[in-house]
């Protein structure tokens, strides 16, 4: 599974940011709650209508963003 098959992105829901599909669950909430510690069960729990591929798919989309990302060094 691809996370595009599960994140997208509507001008319609949130601004724009992206979200898992068929939800107003931005990708951005729910790496943020992993970040505060959140486990995946944790999630879960409080969005019972997401999966644990959801969850991934959001892990999988938040890698490739820092992956494209370009630092440039500072003189």
């Amino acid at each position: 599974m691809s996370w595009s098959e599960r994140i997208v992105v509507d001008p319609g829901v949130l601004v724009g940011k992206p979200i898992i599909k068929g939800t107003r669950i931005s990708v951005e909430l729910v790496i943020d709650l992993l970040a505060r510690g959140y486990s995946e069960a944790d999630v879960l729990d409080q969005y019972r209508h997401l999966t644990p591929e959801d969850i991934r798919a959001c892990l999988a989309y938040a890698s490739e963003v820092l992956r494209s990302e370009k630092v440039y060094a500072l003189p």
